[in-house]
């Protein structure tokens, strides 16, 4: 990461003040900068506030009070001075800066009718940095083929244990080829820009050479429209959402197509309690289950199983 272009999205004030902070920013998740409230950033899964001085404190007094002025001045640099030119990605609640970080916005909404028109007096900001982790999927990589072929995988993980960044990894890899597979077409629907990281309509991540991207596109319609448009042999989505992505997931496997997917969960019994995804595991959709945790670090693998529910790979000792 480039840290001194990534600082260039804040006001002059906070960048100075984070310019001290004494960490490495590979190991920062987010910033959080809330008008009127202390910075708070997220590294390593642990959070802390920043005081004026760029230290790291427990002491909610001790950190730096964000003004109003502030983050208007960092939005301005945010959107280059054209925030205009960014309304539709504000209407979703985020945008992508260069770099591939996301900056997910909060503030009064301005309704046309059912639809969101635009956002005005943002008061709340959440940076999170885009971490690339070249071969971070190469413990799971052995057993996710068959014959040659990618298995239907679905990650689970919850929150802030390292799925986007364990599945961008995988793209890169089944993208590029590896020792298991000579490289394949993947089509990825990058729903919030998380997993690419586009800015301008260009992946900022190395997704790999045999990848197209779909930016900003709904799930359900990314993956029908990519099946149309681009043959991917594999089609790539982050966390799954509601029925329409499961409609599209059974037309995607339908046609031959393979699946990479993420969702937000702690075991595969807690997957099978959610009526939206209880039919594909009951039904054997998905050949392959990874989990994660972060028991002693971010994007560990606690387990890999088949699906039958059986154990490849298991550790820690707990229970599917």
């Amino acid at each position: 990461m480039d840290k001194d272009e990534f600082l260039k999205i804040f006001s002059g004030g906070l960048r100075g003040i984070l310019k001290k902070i004494p960490v490495d920013f590979e190991t920062i998740q987010e910033i959080r900068l809330r008008a009127g409230k202390p910075m708070l950033l997220v590294c390593d899964g642990r959070e802390f506030f920043v005081t004026d001085e760029g230290k790291l404190t427990k002491e909610e007094q001790d950190g730096h009070c964000i003004r109003k002025e502030e983050l208007l001045e960092t939005m301005e640099y945010i959107g280059n001075y054209s925030l205009y030119a960014y309304e539709e990605e504000l209407k979703q609640g985020f945008l992508t800066v260069k770099g591939g970080h996301r900056v997910g916005v909060a503030g009064k909404i301005v309704m046309d009718g059912n639809r969101i028109q635009s956002m005005k007096y943002i008061s709340f900001l959440n940076v999170r940095l885009a971490h690339q982790k070249m071969g971070c999927a190469d413990p799971v990589m052995p057993y996710l083929f068959r014959d040659g072929r990618v298995c239907d995988t679905l990650i689970i993980s919850p929150p802030r244990c390292g799925k986007t960044t364990l599945l961008r990894d995988l793209i890169r890899q089944i993208s590029n080829g590896s020792p298991y597979s000579q490289g394949q077409t993947v089509g990825v629907v990058d729903e919030r820009s998380e997993i690419g990281g586009a800015y301008q309509g260009i992946p900022q991540n190395d997704l790999g050479i045999r990848t197209d991207v779909l930016d900003c596109c709904p799930k359900a319609a990314g993956m029908l429209m990519l099946l149309r448009s681009m043959s991917p042999s594999v089609i790539a989505v982050d966390e799954l959402g509601d029925y329409n992505d499961i409609h599209a997931i059974e037309s995607v496997m339908n046609c031959g197509c393979r699946l990479l997917a993420t969702v937000h969960g702690s075991s595969i019994e807690d997957i099978k309690r959610k009526p939206l995804l209880q039919k594909l595991v009951n039904e054997r959709f998905f050949e392959r289950y990874i989990l994660l945790w972060n028991r002693e670090k971010i994007g560990q693998v606690r387990g890999i199983f088949d699906e039958r529910g059986t154990a490849l790979l298991q550790n820690g000792g707990m229970p599917c």
